[in-house]
């Protein structure tokens, strides 16, 4: 069974663990681990049952694990594609408000040529004008 475990922000390396078989090597693994406290437990009922019962929920726990090791890498490659798309959107609203704002004052500019040009053509005729009556 494999899952995604989080490496960093945006990478995640596979991770795999075996369920199945429990072979001895999974067991010298168990017995080498040490008891937390010195009493140690007893079983009440017989000890196949209680292996049993001990199997069965290391599958089911391990198999949750997985579960939702994967929810949380897909979850997290999501929200990271997310984060990569604002970013994107963020920058290209500022590229299109700065053309925009641009190709505003280039409009104003040319109004202000336009009225600049019509007042010197006004007042050029108007010269004219004043020049040929005084004449």
């Amino acid at each position: 069974m494999s899952s995604g475990a989080r490496e960093s922000a945006a990478l995640y390396e596979p991770v795999s663990q075996r369920l199945l078989p429990l072979d001895a090597q999974w067991r010298e693994h168990l017995t080498r681990l040490r008891w937390p406290t010195a009493m140690l437990p007893e079983t009440l009922s017989g000890h196949e049952a209680t292996l049993t019962a001990l199997v069965r929920e290391y599958l089911f726990i391990s198999l949750y694990k997985a579960c939702a090791e994967s929810l949380a890498s897909e979850n997290g490659s999501r929200l990271a594609a997310m984060r990569r798309a604002e970013k994107n959107i963020e920058a290209l609203s500022a590229e299109l408000r700065q053309t925009f704002y641009r190709l505003r004052q280039s409009s104003i500019d040319e109004e202000l040529f336009d009225v600049i040009a019509g007042f010197n053509a006004l007042s050029t005729k108007a010269r004219l004008q004043r020049y040929e009556s005084h004449d």
